[in-house]
C-alpha cells in the first residue's frame, strides 16, 4: 500500500433518536447501500436497482439529506440530480437513549436482513463463479471462551485489519483506484456470548 494512496475518512457516528429513525426505513437502507457501492446517481437510476419508482427514490433521498446522508453530487435537475454519499459507513452509538437503541436495533435489523440475503444468493450461485473466488472466499465459525475485556481486544484487533483494508487506496470511493478483476467483497464479523452470565457474576 502507498504512503501517497489516500484514507477514508473517519466513519460518521450516530448517537441521536431522530437521525437513526430517518434512517430505518427499508428504502433508504437500499439507497444508501446502492450510493456507497455504485457512487452518485440519479434518483431514476438508482430505482431501478431497487425496484422502485424515482418519484419514491427522490422524497427517501430528500429525506436522506436531510439528515446529513447523502448530498447532491452537482450537475443534473429535478430528478435527474446525481446523488451521493456525504461519508462511507457509519457506526451507531444510542448510548443509555432508550429510543435511539430501539431505533438502533430497528436500523440493524434491516442492514442484517439485507446482508444476510446477499450471503444467501452467494451459496445459491457460488457454482457459477470461477474456482478462484470460490476457493478464496470463507465460510468459518470460531467459538472461544473469552473474558469480557478479551472479547474487547479480540474485537478491537479485528477491526484494525478490516479497516486496513477496507481503507485499501479509497477504493470504494475512487473507482479508477481498484485493481482489474476486483470485486466487492462484504465481510461479516459477529461476537457475542452465547450463555448469559450467571446472576452477580462480574461485567468488568
Amino acid at each position: 500500500m502507498s504512503n501517497e494512496e489516500p484514507e477514508r475518512p473517519e466513519m460518521r457516528k450516530i448517537t441521536d433518536a431522530r437521525t437513526l429513525r430517518a434512517l430505518a426505513h427499508p428504502v433508504r437502507i437500499a439507497l444508501y447501500e446502492e450510493l456507497a457501492l455504485g457512487g452518485a446517481m440519479t434518483a431514476t437510476e438508482v430505482g431501478e436497482l431497487i425496484g422502485e419508482s424515482a418519484t419514491t427514490c427522490s422524497f427517501h433521498l430528500r429525506q436522506l439529506a436531510k439528515y446529513g446522508f447523502v448530498e447532491e453530487a452537482g450537475g443534473g435537475h429535478g430528478r435527474s440530480r446525481p446523488w451521493r454519499l456525504t461519508s462511507i459507513g457509519m457506526s451507531l452509538y444510542p448510548g443509555g437513549d432508550p429510543e435511539a437503541q430501539i431505533a438502533s436495533d430497528a436500523v440493524l435489523s434491516m442492514l442484517r436482513e439485507r446482508q444476510f440475503a446477499r450471503y444467501q444468493a452467494w451459496r445459491q450461485t457460488r457454482a457459477s463463479y470461477p474456482p478462484a473466488w470460490r476457493e478464496a472466499a470463507n465460510d468459518s465459525e470460531y467459538l472461544c471462551y473469552l473474558t469480557v475485556e478479551e472479547l474487547r481486544q479480540m474485537n478491537t484487533e479485528v477491526s484494525e485489519v478490516m479497516m486496513r483494508w477496507s481503507r485499501l487506496g479509497a477504493r470504494l470511493e475512487d473507482p479508477s483506484r481498484r485493481p482489474a478483476g476486483s470485486l466487492p467483497v462484504e465481510t461479516l464479523l459477529m461476537s457475542h456470548p452465547i450463555i448469559a452470565p450467571k446472576p452477580g457474576a462480574e461485567d468488568t
